[in-house]
């Protein structure tokens, strides 16, 4: 976004409702980035808590958990919008006293047949009264156009004479959404407005508003909503819908806010990874596309993947040590070493070393595809090779068992994959050489060979 203001300031105002899903974290991660690339540039988290009915502490809780875990800090906040009922009150009153906004008791069907009189097109346009019960609603211009500079999209016209004199406030006098949504950020000195492109049919009406009291609008970017990669609006039937649940499948924060900052942005060059420092130095709102962005869960696996491969073992050890709930020992780093290459998140980390901690799995159908005749054979030369190797290393353990293929004029899979099975219990596990070495000596032993017994054992 193109800071021509000084001291630019942002806000992130979701609805605690539930929990913070993918298309919120993108809103939260672009309001932070851009606020993070001005010089001056302030964040403010506000919770749009007015549907009480709805709005719960849990999700409030929920959505600060989220924006911790995605390292989104903010300058202000959190503020509750419901906390701040006073103030819309106040601008309510002076609204009416001033007349843009007046009282109004037409029900539901009386709009209705005031529109079927003077047609379906034409905003409604109410009856002042003062009678206790009414509502409140705000004077529309009869002519011209409210327009919305959008800086993504461009100049988007809304004719006023197409609007109603809209409600801004209920009979109880607790004011709606858009009204409270003006008033914040006037109030709050909100200048740059970043929100997903589902609330560009509600800015005409917080402009409106705005204006009516006098304040000078923000400036508004309007992102495109977020599709499944079958080109449909994402929802839970796409992968992982909330933050949370990114969490616990195991992706990176800084992974996430790499993928999540393609979504719709990109820069000249076409880099994909980046740090989150060199986002914060090169977004820009502006150049956010006006296309629908396509959020393919494969592609964030993938990046998650380049992102873990690039860490260094300690901080690897520690992200994998705290989705595990282990401490970070050595053992759990020699673990990690030898996995390191092969898992594209942490969650599919453990599937891999837990032959390191647990007894081996009983996968069936890896034993029987892999323990074939002849595999008790190789098995217990195996055995005898690894019994005698010094010092047991997986360089070493290489060199001991490489001669084995030659003698009994197998190919690798043939001898390798049945040591695999007996170790781990299933055909997938990090390289076999590093899977022994760390394994133990011993306790390599012990598990070849009550492989090599059940395999005689079998009829």
């Amino acid at each position: 976004m193109n800071m021509e203001r000084d001291n630019p300031r942002f806000r992130f105002a979701p609805s605690p409702t539930g929990a913070l899903h993918i298309g919120g974290a993108r809103t939260a991660l672009y309001n932070w980035l851009a606020a993070r690339h001005a010089a001056d540039g302030r964040l403010v988290l506000r919770i749009e808590d007015t549907d009480r009915e709805r709005s719960t502490a849990e999700h409030v809780d929920q959505i600060l958990d989220a924006m911790d875990w995605l390292g989104l800090t903010y300058d202000e906040g959190p503020i509750s919008q419901a906390g701040r009922a006073d103030r819309h009150a106040a601008a309510l009153e002076q609204l009416l006293a001033a007349g843009v906004a007046y009282r109004d008791a037409a029900t539901a069907k009386d709009v209705e047949a005031w529109k079927a009189e003077h047609g379906a097109g034409r905003g409604y346009r109410g009856t002042p009264t003062e009678e206790p019960g009414a509502a409140v609603r705000l004077r529309v211009p009869d002519d011209g156009e409210t327009i919305v500079e959008d800086l993504i999209h461009g100049p988007v016209a809304f004719p006023n004479a197409s609007y109603d004199d809209f409600v801004i406030a209920r009979a109880d006098d607790t004011v709606l959404y858009n009204f409270a949504v003006a008033v914040d950020d006037a109030e709050m000195g909100i200048t740059e407005v970043v929100r997903g492109d589902d609330h560009l049919s509600n800015t005409p009406k917080q402009l409106l508003v705005l204006r009516a009291l006098g304040h000078e609008p923000p400036r508004y970017a309007h992102l495109p909503l977020l599709h499944g990669p079958d080109g449909k609006k994402l929802s839970k039937r796409h992968g992982a819908a909330s933050v949370q649940e990114l969490r616990e499948a195991g992706y990176l924060p800084a992974a996430v806010r790499n993928y999540l900052a393609l979504l719709g942005w990109g820069t000249d060059d076409d880099t994909t990874l980046m740090s989150t420092e060199e986002l914060i130095r090169r977004f820009e709102v502006a150049d956010v596309g006006k296309a629908a962005a396509i959020f393919d869960e494969k592609k964030l696996r993938w990046l998650n993947g380049r992102f873990m491969r690039e860490m260094p073992l300690d901080e690897y050890t520690l992200a994998v040590s705290r989705h595990l709930g282990r401490e970070p020992d050595e053992r759990l780093r020699e673990a990690c070493a030898i996995s390191q290459d092969k898992a594209q998140t942490l969650a599919e980390v453990w599937p891999l070393i837990r032959f390191l901690y647990e007894p081996p799995v009983d996968d069936a159908k890896a034993w029987a595809k892999v323990m074939k005749e002849g595999a008790g054979e190789l098995l217990a030369a195996a055995a005898e090779a690894l019994a005698a190797v010094e010092p047991y290393t997986a360089e070493s353990i290489e060199g001991a068992l490489a001669p084995l293929l030659a003698r009994f004029d197998v190919k690798a899979g043939r001898l390798y994959q049945p040591l695999r099975v007996a170790i781990t219990g299933t055909s997938v596990s990090p390289g076999i050489f590093e899977s022994l070495a760390a394994l133990g000596r011993e306790e390599t032993l012990n598990r070849v060979r009550d492989a090599s017994k059940r395999l005689a054992a079998a009829p």
